[in-house]
């Protein structure tokens, strides 16, 4: 008896009846050989049936990479050689890899792939040469985590060699399979950078345009004739179409808003009415109420009969200055994937919340600016809070100072210009303009409700979430909130909060033992 190779081959199938027979026949020779299936309708489980050394798991489609980490887990051996379903090894590379020392485990292994269309080697288009990096010891080498465009992380310590022979892969039988699976990754990609990566028709334009010339042109499409220009009009609808898909999936972003408030109903009606002029209304708008009296719900009542959103009223009892504990009621109720924070004395900007959400990236918390209004243009505003003032920067009453009154120009493209991410940047961190996105406020557990009493709640936060990795992106000329005068808090807590900040800076922590995860699992009961 033939001894078998000590390798696992694993293998992602979903309908893969076409082609299973052909590839499974040719890996006998392999100990073992994992199917992963993700919910096969056609013969290909009962193909699969017919072969002693295969294997079959199931599992719901997460993605290329996870599923692929999924299958190598569950293999019999640590060398793994992943290949399609639609990929064939032909005999001499099977004696090629005989040959090997599977004892050198820090070595991973390139593959030249020859890649069909409609039956024929294509070898233009940027389809050759093409070595995939494909037999890896799983003890020092995974695969990442994308959706789409997986590949493996080989570490320095793990060289890579090419083989000298080649597999088969009959990747496309005609323009409708290019289609397909165009479909498919493009989709996947859309899904895999939604909220991380930006996009725009020009940007989709422009991507498709520059894979065309590049795989028709550069990469000599031409000189396959017409499998050449279908595959190169393929490949730039392809790049087109996850921009656009892209585009459209960061366009279905939408913001919880949470506004801040202690007995000052006039101001609150002031800024609730900005919310009713913006042309992009949040998803629902929460009141962190940290116990204001019955003219507060009031007001608040009067607007959820005629707002065009959900208006919750997040109420907690008057046991002091706990403006962190109110802010994570509010975020515990919270249903979109971005939270935008004000203070409940700043009137927005018309475009505030579209703003905040052009500026939304993953991993980025964006602190917003404010133009601050002295205190007789503040009780003008506030004579007529049921009115939406319109603010501009060359009226009289709103700053003396030109830089002051320029900070309040409505210049977004601006802003992009000007303000870079970065890390660890503590100046002018203020929770009366913030923005985040839910999912990164979680993994720092929220606020620290241990902070009582004025200041460095929002700062202690944002320490968080930069030792979490995220980083901060200032906002300036877009998203402004005008903050109506009032008189200046009491500090007497200032001492214990900087200590509280100090601790997290110095401890480089990430969560807090006291914060939002407390009113998670009963959230619903947190609503007035």
């Amino acid at each position: 008896m033939t001894k078998k190779l000590p390798i696992t081959v694993t293998m992602l199938v979903n309908n893969s009846e076409k082609y299973l027979s052909q590839v499974l026949t040719a890996l006998t020779d392999f100990d073992e050989v994992l199917l992963l299936d993700n919910g096969s309708t056609d013969s290909t489980l009962t193909i699969a049936q017919r072969f002693d050394n295969v294997v079959v798991y199931h599992s719901p489609f997460i993605g290329f990479g996870p599923l692929k980490n999924l299958a190598a887990q569950q293999a019999k051996h640590d060398w793994i050689i992943n290949i399609d379903s639609d990929e064939v090894f032909p005999e001499a590379l099977i004696n090629e890899l005989k040959t090997l020392d599977l004892t050198e485990t820090n070595k991973a292994y390139a593959i030249l792939r020859l890649n069909h269309y409609r039956g024929k080697v294509i070898k233009t288009c940027g389809w050759y040469p093409d070595y995939v990096k494909r037999l890896y010891n799983r003890t020092l080498v995974t695969f990442n985590d994308k959706q789409v465009h997986e590949s493996l992380d080989i570490p320095q310590n793990v060289e890579l060699v090419k083989l000298k022979q080649h597999f088969l892969h009959y990747s496309f039988d005609g323009a409708s399979a290019l289609i397909n699976k165009m479909q498919q990754y493009t989709t996947l990609f859309a899904e895999q950078n939604k909220f991380k990566k930006r996009a725009s028709v020009f940007s989709a334009i422009t991507h498709g345009v520059s894979a065309f010339i590049k795989n028709y042109l550069l990469k000599k499409g031409f000189l396959d004739g017409q499998d050449g220009f279908v595959i190169a009009c393929a490949n730039a609808m392809g790049a087109y179409y996850k921009y656009i898909k892209l585009m459209e999936a960061n366009q279905r972003l939408q913001a919880s808003l949470i506004v801040t408030t202690y007995n000052r109903p006039d101001a609150l009606s002031a800024v609730l009415q900005s919310v009713l002029v913006q042309k992009t209304l949040p998803k629902e708008v929460i009141i962190a109420d940290d116990g204001s009296t019955d003219e507060t719900k009031t007001v608040i009542e009067q607007y959820q009969a005629i707002f065009p959103v959900p208006l919750i009223h997040s109420w907690q009892p008057d046991t002091g200055f706990k403006l962190a504990e109110s802010r994570n009621r509010a975020l515990a109720q919270a249903t979109a994937d971005y939270i935008v924070v004000i203070d409940g004395d700043m009137v927005m900007h018309s475009q505030f919340i579209q703003d905040h959400l052009k500026a939304a990236k993953k991993g980025i918390f964006i602190q917003g600016s404010r133009v601050v209004l002295p205190q007789p243009k503040t009780a003008e505003i506030l004579k007529q809070p049921t009115k939406y003032p319109e603010i501009k920067w060359y009226q009289k009453g709103i700053e003396k100072r030109l830089e002051k009154r320029l900070s309040a120009c409505h210049l977004p493209w601006l802003n992009s210009i000007l303000h870079k991410e970065k890390r660890d940047y503590y100046k002018g961190i203020r929770g009366c303009n913030m923005a985040f996105f839910r999912e990164d406020a979680l993994a720092v557990n929220g606020f620290n409700n241990d902070f009582v009493g004025w200041g460095r709640e929002d700062s202690e936060f944002v320490a968080r979430l930069f030792n979490n990795g995220v980083k901060r992106k200032d906002i300036r000329f877009a998203a402004i909130a005008y903050h109506l005068w009032h008189n200046e808090a009491e500090r007497d807590a200032l001492p214990e909060n900087d200590r509280l900040l100090k601790n997290v800076i110095e401890q480089k922590l990430t969560t807090c033992e006291n914060g939002v995860a407390r009113f998670l699992n009963h959230s619903t009961e947190l609503m007035d």
